[in-house]
């Protein structure tokens, strides 16, 4: 099969579309003919080796860790999904991913692919509408009638994260760059702040601040009113978890089928927008990698 993997840590030069062998599932495994992937930031620092000891791959490593595809074949005790079944998954982050014509997946992660958007496409939203339900409502516990301040709604997840907030009856207050101010307006945001043009400030304090951002949050925290919770997903962003005044929380995003398939629901009835910035074939990964930096929105890599 045609896959791309790379043999060393290093920039997106690492990076090579060539053979490689075939994967069979194992027990409780299936095997899925990939229809799409994406790209997600956490896979240039795989590469890069800059996480290896958060997340040890074996080289070589194939990356993606978001799949959408068909059933292909099922490893021994598999039951409840079968050959030719359409499915997402959130592959386990240290695993061979999806970046290849197959790839192999613990058949507890799979999830009904959504059939209102093209199967490729179900392949941009598996980590990133994750994590945006699990900060909002796992962690935050977010209650209709609260008010939401996402901060960095014009990325990946600030655009689940606005619809899903929207949908539970928050009012939403998001902060974007101009060129994200429509998209973040028709997700749903009541209000939208240029925090490239002024500080942030809100006409009352907010019950939920979801911090998607490399920014300092101390200013932030203090729109968040007594009692109320900060939710960060970077990972290198330090809280200033000395404000006893409100709980702080960071989130690790977790594969978690039954949420995914009530994402999957959402989409085809939908209630859930999943956007796709571009569409380039699996070949022109490294090259989607070497400009990374540049992208805007969430690319599907087309199997």
């Amino acid at each position: 099969m045609k896959a791309v993997r790379f043999h060393e840590f290093g920039d997106a030069g690492v990076l090579r579309y060539e053979d490689a062998p075939q994967p069979a599932p194992g027990p409780g495994e299936v095997r899925l003919r990939v229809a799409g992937t994406s790209f997600n930031p956490v896979d240039d620092g795989i590469r890069g080796g800059y996480l290896r000891e958060v997340f040890p791959v074996t080289l070589p490593h194939v990356p993606g860790i978001d799949v959408a595809g068909t059933v292909d074949a099922v490893g021994e005790g598999v039951t409840g999904v079968g050959v030719g079944d359409a499915v997402v998954a959130f592959l386990p982050m240290t695993a061979p991913g999806a970046s290849a014509e197959y790839v192999v997946a613990p058949a507890e992660l799979l999830a009904p692919a959504p059939t209102r958007i093209p199967l490729a496409d179900a392949g941009a939203f598996p980590m990133v509408a994750l994590t945006a339900w699990q900060a909002l409502f796992d962690e935050a516990g977010l209650q209709t009638g609260q008010r939401v301040l996402v901060n960095g709604a014009g990325g990946a997840v600030g655009a689940y994260a606005v619809q899903l907030a929207k949908r539970a009856g928050a009012h939403v207050v998001a902060t974007a760059s101009p060129r994200s101010e429509a998209r973040v307006r028709s997700a749903g945001a009541d209000e939208v702040i240029d925090h490239t043009a002024k500080p942030v400030t809100v006409a009352e304090p907010v019950d939920v601040l979801l911090n998607l951002a490399r920014v300092e949050l101390a200013e932030l925290v203090a729109l968040v009113r007594a009692g109320g919770v900060v939710v960060n997903t970077v990972p290198t962003i330090a809280m200033p978890t000395d404000d006893e005044r409100v709980r702080f929380v960071g989130v690790f995003v977790r594969s978690d089928a039954q949420q995914l398939a009530e994402l999957s629901a959402l989409v085809d009835r939908g209630e859930l927008r999943v956007d796709v910035a571009e569409r380039v074939p699996l070949a022109e990964l490294p090259a989607l990698h070497a400009r990374a930096e540049t992208v805007s929105g969430k690319v599907v890599i087309l199997v």
